[in-house]
C-alpha cells in the first residue's frame, strides 16, 4: 500500500505537469544505433535534444494535451491556449465525466449524471440532475467549483510545471541520508508517435524511468511523456501545437447560471431538496 501511495503521488505530479526536461548531473549519454534516421537531431546529445524540446514547449501558444495513468481512471483531453481559452473533457471513469469550455474568465461546464452521483448524497444528486437537465453550468473563474475543475486549462502553468527550471539546483544530501540514485539520460531509437517521427530521450533514476519523445522533423516539439514507477505507468500526449482553440460556446438555452445552485454543489452546505 505504501508503494502504491507513493506511485499515485508521483503520477499526480505527471498528470498536472512534471519537470521531465531537466537533466541534473546526467551520465551515460548515448547516441541512437541509427543516427541517419534522426534528422538534424543526429549527433546531438540527449540533453541537447531535451533542451530543444523544452524551448519549443515553452514557446507554444496553444496545444492539445491528453493524460492517463494506470493508478486510477482519471483522464484529461484538453485543447488550450495562452489567452485562457480551453475546451475538452475531464473523465474519472465510473465516477463521471465533465465537459469543459473556457474563454478567458468565462466557464461553461457540463458534468454527467455519474459525476453528481459520485460527489453528492443520492437525494442531493437527484435534485441537481433534475435542475440542471443536461445543460452546461455557466459562471466565471471566481466560482469555486468551476475554477477547481478548469484548473488544468492554465497553459502557462502547465508549461512551467512540465518544462521545469532551465538550470535545476541540486541539493546536497543530509548527513547520514541514503545517497540519491544516479540519474542517467540517454537517446533511444527513432520511432513513430501518432504519425509523427520522434526520437526518445530516456531518463532513469532509481526505480523511475521517464521517456520524452521529441519530434524529429520541423520544430522539435515534445509529443509524448511517459513515466514508469513500481510497475505503474502514466502517459502525457501533446499535439496540435499552434492550432486555435474552438471559439464556440453553449447557447443560453443550453446553459444554467451556476449561481442558481448555490448551497447545493459539492463542498457546499446542502439545502433540503425543493424539487425542480
Amino acid at each position: 500500500m505504501t508503494s502504491r501511495r507513493r506511485t499515485a503521488t508521483q503520477f499526480t505530479a505527471l498528470t498536472c505537469g512534471a519537470a521531465l526536461f531537466s537533466g541534473v548531473a546526467c551520465t551515460g549519454v548515448a547516441a541512437a544505433d541509427d543516427p541517419g534516421d534522426e534528422g538534424d537531431l543526429a549527433g546531438k546529445t540527449a540533453q541537447q535534444i531535451s533542451d530543444a524540446s523544452r524551448k519549443e514547449l515553452l514557446a507554444a501558444t496553444s496545444l492539445r494535451l491528453r493524460t492517463q495513468t494506470s493508478v486510477d481512471e482519471t483522464k484529461l483531453d484538453l485543447s488550450l491556449d495562452r489567452s485562457g481559452n480551453c475546451i475538452g473533457t475531464l473523465s474519472k471513469g465510473v465516477y463521471g465525466r465533465v465537459d469543459i469550455i473556457k474563454h478567458g474568465k468565462q466557464i461553461w461546464m457540463k458534468p454527467d449524471d455519474a459525476f453528481w452521483k459520485g460527489q453528492l448524497p443520492a437525494d442531493a444528486a437527484a435534485d441537481i440532475i433534475a435542475r440542471v437537465k443536461g445543460r452546461y453550468l455557466q459562471g466565471t473563474t471566481s466560482d469555486t467549483m468551476l475554477s477547481a475543475l478548469s484548473a488544468p486549462c492554465d497553459l502557462a502553468a502547465f508549461q512551467k510545471q512540465t518544462a521545469g527550471p532551465e538550470h535545476p539546483q541540486s541539493t546536497p544530501p543530509s548527513p547520514g541520508a541514503s545517497p540519491t540514485p544516479k540519474l542517467t539520460l540517454s537517446k533511444g531509437k527513432p520511432t513513430v508517435q501518432e504519425g509523427t517521427r520522434v526520437l526518445p530521450v530516456i531518463k532513469k533514476r532509481g526505480p523511475a524511468t521517464q521517456t520524452l519523445y521529441v519530434a524529429i522533423e520541423g520544430k522539435h516539439y515534445p509529443r509524448r511523456l511517459t513515466t514508469e514507477i513500481d510497475h505503474e505507468t502514466a502517459t502525457l500526449l501533446l499535439s496540435n501545437y499552434g492550432v486555435p482553440v474552438a471559439a464556440t460556446t453553449p447557447s443560453p438555452a443550453d446553459s444554467l447560471a451556476i449561481s442558481t445552485l448555490k448551497g447545493k454543489l459539492p463542498g457546499e452546505t446542502q439545502e433540503p431538496s425543493q424539487g425542480t
